[in-house]
């Protein structure tokens, strides 16, 4: 069984090779798409992340190469298309979960960062300034925190706002009777919006969740709240929270993800031009903090994502069953 790893940084290798044991894994630091699907020709599985594109014609050349299944070292799968997987019999497997505390808590990292202006106050110590001007934060005690989507991730995040003191309230399509006890208030969207302080995003990316947060989400938000995004890019509409961050309806952003990530994150672009106009201007903006997709990475998620993506190689291989098999809903 011989597996092509994409998308490869120096801690995918690390990781992997610290528990593959006998699998043969071959690495490319490409990431997969229609350009560099000819290097998986004599492979039997793919290992791919977030953002490399698994769609109906890059998934169709994976049959003719003789590639049968798919190992996502992640938990979304919304960058592969499932028909033409189900279509071609590739099997797709994912890690639903490996550390939810990471995630959560890089969250909370961005929103105490952009709240007190320590990344700020660090830049100035270095050269030697110690004034105070212009880093003024607010308690967290007792401000209102709304959280889109309860899941593993949101319901962590959830206990962790609850231990600063906040009022937390939640939206999900499924309310948590273990929340709703721990004090956090289940609410519509529209209340989300009007009564956060703060708002934090971890949900999927789903075609209700696309541009969640778009022109008209912003309006309806309360003036100068914060949003977090630590889900996935296209959760909010760029165009539309530079708008909102222009005229100060949003009044701080803090992402860890981005619509465009792909041509972005995960890459050393410091002596590039950078092309994309939107990043360079959210960069630009005093109130904005962005992180690139770094919320999993911490060691013991790390070790949980290359466990999980070596069985399910392993479970298929052997045939066993596979408990983290991605299957078309139809």
């Amino acid at each position: 069984m011989k597996i092509a790893v994409f998308s490869t940084q120096s801690y995918d290798k690390e990781y992997l090779d610290k528990f593959k044991e006998d699998l043969d894994l071959t690495y490319f630091e490409a990431s997969l798409n229609t350009s560099t699907v000819s290097l998986t020709k004599g492979y039997d599985v793919v290992c791919a992340f977030v953002n490399d594109k698994l769609d109906k014609e890059t998934i169709n050349t994976l049959a003719k190469n003789g590639v049968k299944a798919i190992a996502m070292r992640c938990a979304g799968y919304n960058n592969v298309d499932l028909t033409a997987a189900a279509d071609n019999n590739i099997i797709v497997m994912h890690v639903p979960v490996y550390s939810p505390h990471a995630i959560a808590e890089h969250a909370v990292a961005l929103i105490l960062t952009l709240n007190r202006k320590t990344h700020k106050a660090y830049n100035r110590v270095r050269e030697g300034n110690f004034s105070l001007q212009n880093l003024t934060g607010f308690d967290l005690y007792n401000k209102t925190v709304g959280v889109v989507g309860t899941g593993e991730i949101g319901a962590i995040f959830c206990k962790i706002m609850l231990g600063f003191g906040c009022k937390v309230l939640a939206f999900d399509m499924v309310e948590s009777a273990e929340l709703k006890t721990a004090g956090v208030q289940f609410e519509s969207m529209q209340n989300i919006l009007k009564q956060s302080d703060i708002i934090s995003l971890h949900c999927p990316l789903t075609p209700k969740t696309f541009h969640l947060f778009d022109e008209e989400a912003f309006t309806k938000m309360k003036k100068g709240a914060m949003l977090i995004n630590t889900s996935r890019g296209g959760v909010i509409d760029t165009s539309a929270a530079i708008e909102a961050l222009k005229n100060r309806t949003l009044g701080y952003l803090g992402i860890d993800v981005y619509e465009q990530e792909d041509k972005l994150f995960f890459h050393d672009l410091s002596e590039s031009v950078i092309q994309d106009d939107q990043i360079q201007r959210l960069i630009s903006f005093p109130n904005v903090l962005i992180t690139s997709h770094q919320g999993f990475f911490t060691k013991e998620a790390l070790d949980q994502i290359a466990i999980t993506t070596l069985r399910n190689i392993t479970n298929f291989a052997s045939g066993n069953s596979i408990e983290n098999e991605v299957k078309l809903n139809k």
